[in-house]
């Protein structure tokens, strides 16, 4: 086998990644060499590959799935909101501009062929690329700028499937819209639907199916059931209001369920570093912006975030502030990692990402932080000494904590190199190593030193976390496996479009061909 094939959706999370992974992931268990491709991410769950470059959560999720090495290649443009209106643009793993949406659109040409020679590396290299779109195709107001659906789709000659939630109702108005909204051209590429997260008697929706198909000329090649607790690294926040996280589990017999809180900022990055610990039996992980939960958990964890002194800010605004303080003061376990981190500290100097200046912090470790125009990015490795055990993890940051003169804190961490990393204050821990909450040693004995701290009993569980997640992206495999039409999938992997398919046209659109239709 030998192509490629791009994923597109009728809108965002519509589950343009879960297919792309388990399409991936069926390849790769059929011993295809094949790679993921999202030529522009909009993210702020990012990761650090082995060669330092940063790239979109999703596909390093993808990557895994299809049994490859993550690089800058597989999401050449990752943008990363960092406030108001206001975009980082890292392209191929490395820091470009800083951009709005206006300006931005002024960029694509020069990153269009960026786009175009990282696709045709990656299919030189590998016998399928499968590509993931974003947002919508149909979004007719930015087409003319679009580098990442139906201009890809023409560069690059893919065959398209659009894919569709039906849990959110109107799906083949949805469908049917989307191809009708597009240019001829655009349409010519489009080969079939998936309709995904059905629940109930396919053959009630079978004579639907049938219609889209007469309307349109083309088939739907599969239908997804809702899967309960479907869990993958996801891209964004919103899918923590769908249920986008991982699932927990019940504790082992004799142990205590442990509560985490995750204080939900409102610039929240890599949230996806708590999903370790619903791996864990008897770990029960919420996303909250709640003074009560952060009094009553028995860890609350502060986390990475893009915009470090407006969401301070923002904490300020809502008195959480003052619950993370009374938290600490009561001796209540705090773990911020990264912007949570330097949230904690003393003092943070921001003329890079803010432009806010000096800033004090939380108060609760003495660190000051110092953003850096360069952006930081490796992977790390080595043990915490303080917990006793091993760990690792990975570093994407403007920001340089430091600890503050004459103090003797214990680090939390120490690198391989034998760079310390982080503070211990009592109960109040940071560390800018993102991913560790991964590594089963770390979290496990950070688990029991919390549960020591909350007089619980934690039993921890014994399957690795890199175990768990192989499953699970074995369960997207058997999804396209057992619920696409893998034949026809594979015809148009191999060979293309085939057949000249119909072109959906309407009266409006006929009019606008026209030279004068006034």
């Amino acid at each position: 086998m030998k192509g490629a094939l791009l994923v597109a959706g009728t809108h965002s999370d519509a589950g343009k990644s879960v297919v792309t992974a388990g399409i991936c992931r069926w390849l790769h268990r059929q011993g295809v060499r094949v790679a993921p491709f999202k030529a522009q991410n909009m993210a702020l769950n990012s990761v650090v590959t082995a060669g330092g470059a940063e790239v979109g959560r999703a596909q390093a999720m993808q990557a895994a799935a299809a049994g490859a090495e993550l690089e800058a290649a597989m999401n050449p443009i990752l943008i990363k909101p960092s406030g108001e209106r206001h975009s980082q643009v890292i392209v191929m793993g490395e820091p470009y501009t800083d951009a709005d949406a206006r300006s931005y659109r002024t960029l694509k040409d020069e990153l269009r062929p960026i786009v175009a020679s990282a696709l045709a590396d990656l299919r030189s290299r590998y016998d399928v690329v499968v590509c993931e779109g974003a947002g919508s195709p149909a979004e007719i107001n930015l087409r003319a700028s679009d580098l990442t659906n139906m201009w890809l789709a023409r560069e690059a000659q893919l065959p398209t499937l659009i894919v569709a939630d039906i849990d959110r109702g109107g799906v083949f108005a949805s469908l049917f819209g989307t191809l009708a909204l597009l240019e001829p051209d655009d349409q010519a590429h489009v080969a079939g639907f998936v309709i995904n997260k059905f629940r109930g008697d396919q053959r009630i929706l079978a004579p639907g199916l049938d219609q889209l198909q007469q309307l349109s000329g083309r088939p739907t090649l599969g239908v997804l059931p809702f899967v309960q607790d479907l869990w993958l690294d996801v891209e964004d926040s919103l899918a923590l209001d769908a249920g986008g996280a991982a699932p927990e589990s019940a504790p082992q017999p004799g142990g205590d369920t442990l509560d985490v809180a995750v204080v939900r900022l409102r610039h929240i990055s890599n949230f996806t570093d708590a999903d370790a610990l619903r791996g864990e039996p008897g770990v029960r992980v919420r996303f909250t912006r709640s003074a009560a939960d952060i009094e009553r958990a028995d860890l609350v964890i502060l986390p990475g975030t893009k915009a470090t002194v407006e969401d301070l800010e923002l904490l300020r605004n809502a008195g959480l502030d003052t619950a993370l303080v009374a938290r600490a003061a009561l001796g209540k376990p705090i773990l911020g990692i990264c912007g949570g981190y330097q949230i904690l500290g003393e003092h943070i100097h921001d003329e890079v990402e803010s432009r806010r200046g000096s800033v004090p912090g939380l108060g609760l470790l003495p660190v000051t932080t110092n953003f850096a125009a360069q952006k930081l990015r490796r992977l790390r490795s080595g043990s915490s000494p303080w917990l006793n055990c091993t760990a690792g993890g990975y570093e994407i940051r403007h920001g340089q904590p430091r600890l503050n003169g004459g103090t003797n804190l214990p680090a939390l961490l120490i690198a391989d190199d034998g760079e310390p990393d982080g503070a211990v204050s009592d109960a109040v821990l940071g560390t800018s190593w993102h991913g560790v909450l991964e590594h089963d040693a770390f979290r496990r004995a950070l688990l029991a030193w919390v549960a020591a701290r909350s007089g619980r009993r934690f039993i921890p569980g014994t399957q690795p976390f890199a175990d768990v997640r192989a499953k699970r992206l074995d369960v997207l495999g058997e999804l396209i496996e057992q619920h696409l039409d893998t034949a026809a999938l594979s015809r148009l992997i191999d060979q293309g479009l085939g057949t000249q398919l119909p072109t959906i046209t309407t009266e409006k659109r006929q009019l606008a061909a026209l030279p004068d239709h006034g």
